[in-house]
């Protein structure tokens, strides 16, 4: 893991460790937060429910934006029905890493 500690670069790819809150007041990246066992993620809110992978597909989207991907460049890898999830962001790693790090900040 990096030193901010939600992702990990890879040749042409970040994976990033993220925890999301579905049924939020808007669409965002909150920071990053700490998990009881101290692992770090990336913390994020979307407005749409987790049903039939609205909430997913809104994520998606989210994290594109923030990393300055598009939508098709982000994939989930894990907890497709979880709060907590692992997304693969294909592109040049140093940009997103760059780009990730200014839309984690809370603000």
């Amino acid at each position: 893991m990096s030193e901010a500690g939600f992702y990990r670069a890879g040749d042409g790819h970040v994976v990033v460790q993220l925890r999301l809150t579905p049924k939020a007041g808007r669409d965002g990246l909150d920071g990053v937060g700490e998990l009881s066992d101290g692992r770090k993620v990336l913390l994020a809110r979307v407005r749409a429910v987790p049903d039939k992978g609205a909430a997913n597909a809104a994520i998606e989207a989210v994290l594109a934006k923030a990393a300055g991907v598009p939508r098709s460049a982000v994939t989930i890898l894990s907890g497709h029905t979880a709060r907590l999830k692992s997304l693969r962001i294909e592109g040049d790693a140093d940009a997103i890493v760059r780009r990730l790090g200014g839309a984690a900040a809370p603000g």
